[in-house]
């Protein structure tokens, strides 16, 4: 049964290892500001940036970089100051970093992927994932195609949920319905997750945390646990590693008057 928990605002949490991926700093998508929040609410002793932290595709096109995505740097600089571990796998989108790794600066460690052993033992991959998407490894002018249409989706999306608030309606997320409802939008997804699970298996890994798809979510694949942060476009979703190894999928979840944080053991919650 799945169980839902509301943390208000106020007390600080530590945690073991916290995960979040597709952040896409740098567009207009990211919801940069909620970010910030949701790591001001956690000490944890390892961080994992797990891809397209930064979207240097859309800095290709021009710079767009507000305040908001600067303080998403400095939290996490900050954090990195206070002993926390971080580690940053390159992504797709932040493949010009690609070249400079393995790297160290002070407490930040730049990988292309790592190895994560829980408080209970498991080994976990951690990886973007846009190495197992067939379409960005072998059909890359189709998944920058691919990337203007969800750019578009985007803002199509502002636009309608902007009306929907006017009329008292909650958020609703466009591309997330069309990602459930197209065929082949799923198949992609379930085809993602078996070469994830299979490459576990292949390398001897009992589970795997990545992101790419922004699709989160936590469940068995293949007998591989498998872990997606999900991004902070959309879902506004991350990972979260407990004292006793329990991974757990959060989701931001937003009140009229103050913001607060909405857990869900096993899947994301809708908004």
């Amino acid at each position: 049964m799945t169980q839902v928990e509301t943390r208000r605002p106020g007390a600080k949490q530590r945690v073991r290892t916290l995960w979040i991926s597709d952040l896409h700093l740098g567009t207009r998508g990211c919801q940069a500001d909620k970010l910030t929040a949701f790591l001001k609410r956690y000490d944890c002793d390892q961080l994992y940036l797990v891809g397209d932290i930064i979207d240097g595709w859309r800095l290709r096109k021009g710079v767009y970089w507000p305040q908001s995505h600067t303080n998403v740097v400095r939290r996490v600089l900050t954090m990195s100051k206070r002993g926390t571990r971080v580690t940053y796998v390159t992504g797709n989108h932040d493949e010009f970093l690609r070249r400079y790794s393995v790297l160290m600066l002070g407490n930040i460690e730049l990988v292309d992927e790592a190895e994560h052993v829980t408080a209970d033992g498991r080994r976990l991959l951690v990886i973007h994932g846009d190495q197992f998407d067939v379409i960005t490894r072998c059909h890359r002018w189709l998944a920058f195609l691919g990337d203007h249409a969800y750019e578009f989706s985007l803002v199509l999306n502002r636009w309608f949920n902007h009306w929907r608030s006017r009329f008292g309606y909650g958020y609703w997320s466009l591309s997330a319905y069309l990602k459930q409802r197209v065929k082949k939008a799923v198949n992609f997804i379930s085809d993602f997750e078996d070469a994830l699970a299979h490459e576990c298996v292949k390398r001897g890994y009992q589970g795997v945390v990545c992101g790419h798809i922004h699709h989160a979510e936590i469940r068995e694949v293949s007998g591989i646990d498998y872990h997606n942060c999900g991004d902070w476009v959309e879902s506004c979703t991350a990972l979260i590693e407990h004292w006793d190894g329990r991974i757990e999928l959060y989701q931001w979840h937003e009140t009229a008057s103050q913001p607060e944080l909405q857990m869900v053991e096993g899947e994301a919650v809708a908004k």
